[in-house]
């Protein structure tokens, strides 16, 4: 019995590595993907899903016609494509949350960038889950072009209702590209294996 309960304090230790470790993808914009003229502004986009560290944002867009910009804020509000912290143009650009707080991300043509093709990401702190659980926190809104805000995005949030049923969800992915690895999988992953191991152990006092 003894060894019965070491067994499933070990399957818990490696389960609560497994979701600590993974993520959620999510395909920004959903189906338009990353667009100059998005349909769906990508604030009200980021508004309707909540963001972890290690979880991933996937940009699909048109290779050589447009490319994506990581950028501090000040540059965000600006619209300044001339000095960003990084830059992708492979067309299916893959961006790991690997820290919580804020992350902002703009087209790499200026025009674009005027035109609604920026992106704020709040990601959720890491807390410990004796915590109370935080609200998901708001997306600040875009303020007029070319005037950086006279308080921090973070601290004047735009409150938006989220839309209910399956919306609440990650933006699905689009045909034919694979997500990869989300939660619930690693949980069925892990219990398999976990249960085979406690099963093992169990049937072999009897042998």
């Amino acid at each position: 019995m003894e060894f019965l309960k070491t067994s499933l304090l070990l399957l818990a230790i490696f389960m609560a590595f497994l979701c600590s470790s993974q993520g959620y993808v999510f395909y920004v914009g959903g189906k338009q993907g990353w667009s100059a003229n998005p349909s769906e502004d990508y604030i009200q986009w980021a508004e309707r899903n909540r963001f972890q560290v290690n979880d991933t944002l996937v940009f699909k867009y048109e290779k050589g016609q447009n490319s994506v910009l990581v950028v501090n804020r000040e540059d965000y509000y600006k619209c300044n494509v001339e000095n960003p912290i990084n830059k992708y143009t492979d067309g299916n650009t893959e961006f790991k949350l690997d820290r919580s707080g804020s992350f902002f991300f703009i087209g790499g043509n200026a025009d674009y960038c005027q035109k609604g093709q920026r992106l704020i990401v709040v990601v959720l702190a890491v807390r410990n889950e004796s915590q109370t659980p935080t609200p998901t926190p708001s997306v600040p809104g875009n303020p007029p072009l070319l005037s950086p805000p006279s308080e921090s995005p973070e601290g004047s949030p735009s409150p938006a209702s989220s839309p209910a049923g399956d919306e609440n969800s990650p933006a699905p992915a689009p045909h034919g590209s694979a997500p990869g690895l989300t939660r619930p999988v690693v949980w069925v992953l892990g219990v398999g294996f976990g249960v085979s191991v406690v099963l093992g152990n169990f049937v072999g006092l009897y042998i």
